[in-house]
């Protein structure tokens, strides 16, 4: 009797945290969003992210041991120059949508109205999250091509953190200060899906691609002013959620710190060792 009663209090409990859960989320969700496909909960955008996860760590490495590397040039030339476009696209939306003549780049709050140009902005908040989904596949030709070398910490983190990151954004936040990183992002990937879509039109194309190592050039260069145009959170008060400043600050940060160290490890320490070898 007691442990059924027990049981039943448990249940009771979840039921109770689960409706505060909704309660809570609901007050301070964007109410526009709401209904949009896998915005209703988190839950869907966690389970794809562990599914990505067990993927390329078990999976992916299990079923192409005993296999040989697949080409996919076609493949990866299409999925490349689609990353362009789509990268175009929002980058252009991102324009029109605010960032172009009416946001304020000291700080932008929020608009949650029916406004047209408010929707426009919500609506490429969704699509931006998407093509954080869409981005997985970088990872699974990896492992098709048994390219594991460059599935690093970096790679996984990245592409881990920025599908829950863009869920967040679309579900609380979809528009203002927070979208400026999205629209450098968006130009970011315009140049680096560019290239790997000419990396992967064959060995003829190589000569064109000497500009590589400044791809993490521009990265950093995006952290860096993401980390400049965030810090202008803490100081300036404009309805957007100041709190928000602090968390990308550290986001910008963490991958500045990372994408620091791949270029020392890929550019600088082994370029360094092929000269002593050499010597």
């Amino acid at each position: 009797m007691v442990s059924k009663m027990n049981n039943t209090e448990m249940a009771s409990l979840v039921r109770l945290a689960l409706d505060r859960y909704v309660d809570i989320v609901d007050r301070i969700s964007d109410p526009r969003t709401t209904d949009w496909p896998l915005m209703h909960s988190p839950v869907p955008t966690v389970l794809m992210v562990l599914a990505y996860l067990y993927t390329i760590v078990i999976l992916g490495p299990r079923l192409m041991r005993d296999r040989k590397p697949f080409k996919l040039r076609e493949v990866l030339i299409l999925y490349n120059g689609g990353q362009v476009l789509f990268s175009l696209y929002m980058l252009y939306e991102h324009l029109m949508s605010g960032w172009f003549l009416d946001y304020s780049f000291k700080c932008q709050p929020v608009d949650y109205s029916m406004n047209q140009k408010a929707l426009r902005m919500a609506n490429l908040c969704w699509w931006y999250y998407i093509s954080k989904l869409s981005e997985f596949a970088d990872t699974v030709f990896f492992v098709l091509r048994k390219k594991d070398s460059q599935i690093t910490l970096l790679h996984l983190y990245h592409h881990s953190l920025t599908p829950l990151e863009t869920w967040i954004l679309v579900k609380f936040l979809a528009g203002g200060h927070g979208t400026f990183s999205n629209l450098i992002n968006n130009i970011v990937h315009v140049i680096m899906y560019f290239y790997y879509m000419m990396a992967a039109m064959g060995p003829e194309y190589q000569k064109y691609l000497w500009w590589k190592k400044h791809l993490t050039h521009i990265q950093l260069i995006q952290f860096f002013l993401v980390f400049i145009h965030s810090a202008q959170l803490i100081w300036i008060d404009c309805g957007y959620p100041r709190f928000i400043g602090p968390l990308l600050i550290l986001h910008s940060t963490i991958f500045f710190v990372l994408f620091s160290h791949f270029y020392y490890v890929t550019y600088w320490k082994n370029n360094r060792n092929s000269v002593k070898k050499t010597s």
